[in-house]
């Protein structure tokens, strides 16, 4: 059974910075594409960030493309999601997925292993 629990949100001021972990147990990874999505208030669920853990290829959302940086940990079977210059708009509850696959998805439906979430909040 694969498990994914993230880490690292927070309260943090526009410009600052957070890490996001997302630790990964239950499977060998190495087929694996693991992402970071975003559910805001009242909004849908928003693709971030992918990788695969194979390989180390990454795709951005335009939104974060420049500020975020996903990353794998492979010692410690994590991937990080590195926040910079945050704004009030990256304020989300960001979620860590996973799939079987070697194409960098954007969609929520392909992702069918999911983490609980953890909350970041940016104050202007």
């Amino acid at each position: 059974q694969v498990q994914l629990v993230e880490s690292g949100g927070g309260l943090v001021q526009a410009g600052g910075s957070l890490r996001l972990s997302c630790a990964a147990s239950g499977r060998t990874f190495t087929e694996y594409i693991i992402a970071w999505f975003r559910q805001a208030p009242g909004k849908e669920r928003e693709f971030v960030a992918a990788t695969n853990w194979g390989g180390g290829n990454t795709a951005y959302a335009d939104s974060v493309k420049g500020r975020f940086t996903i990353s794998r940990e492979i010692a410690k079977n994590t991937v990080a999601l590195q926040m910079n210059s945050l704004k009030s708009e990256d304020t989300a509850v960001y979620y860590c997925a996973a799939r079987v696959g070697v194409r960098l998805e954007a969609f929520v439906s392909r992702y069918y292993y999911w983490g609980q979430g953890t909350q970041v909040t940016v104050s202007s």
